[in-house]
């Protein structure tokens, strides 16, 4: 089944918020997500209904069917390998290749895609720690555990970030952190969830925000 560019789009929203909404997504909710306007979700519903990409009932919520999860996650797949062929092989920075993924991600030659992952040597996350599906579309997500779940005294490693936008990654920059970094909480301000955090640059204060968009493992 060939798909627009717009029509992937909309499948990859849906499923993304899917994910973080227990399934069911408002036709709201990807308006939003897509910044377009309701009337079209709803023609584009529709359009995926037909083609049995989408359950949909009236106030009810969207959620994908088993063809329209495989083709969402096709397209997640090719989105992860190009950023890390543009991270790791054109060495641009991780907070620069998320618009460029969303280009390249549309191609549809599934033969390219395959022989990218083989000279990627068939890489398990993408640059900002999101889990990359293999060819059969099985995709093994974070344990949702945050920085900030972490107590006194505890140490961990950083693994992914819930938001991957780039002014969030530039901002992580800025504090020295990255994918890898080894981080151990040495007090929790009560007041505000706030926590001064050891990293390998230094002891840093980091916000209640910050800390519940770093997915980490204790180490």
């Amino acid at each position: 089944m060939l798909l627009s560019q717009t029509e992937e789009n909309y499948l990859k929203a849906i499923y993304s918020l899917g994910y973080a909404n227990s399934n069911k997504v408002s036709t709201t909710l990807i308006s939003v997500e897509l910044n377009t306007k309701a009337s079209s979700v709803s023609d584009m519903i529709k359009k995926f209904a037909d083609k049995e990409l989408v359950h949909y009932k009236k106030y009810q919520g969207v959620s994908l069917t088993e063809i329209g999860r495989k083709k969402a996650i096709e397209i997640i797949r090719k989105h992860r390998l190009w950023e890390v062929f543009l991270v790791n092989k054109l060495h641009y920075n991780w907070d620069e290749v998320h618009e460029l993924a969303e280009q390249l991600e549309h191609i549809k030659s599934e033969t390219l895609i395959d022989k990218l992952e083989t000279f990627l040597d068939f890489p398990t996350h993408d640059p900002h720690g999101d889990p990359i599906p293999d060819r059969n579309g099985n995709i093994e997500y974070h344990k949702n555990m945050m920085l900030s779940s972490i107590e006194n005294g505890e140490s961990c490693v950083v693994i992914g970030f819930k938001d991957a936008s780039d002014s969030f990654l530039k901002f992580l920059d800025k504090l020295h952190i990255k994918l890898g970094s080894p981080l151990k909480v040495l007090s929790k301000e009560p007041f505000d969830n706030s926590m001064i955090v050891e990293t390998e640059s230094g002891s840093i204060s980091i916000s209640n925000q910050i800390s519940k968009n770093l997915f980490v493992k204790k180490i």
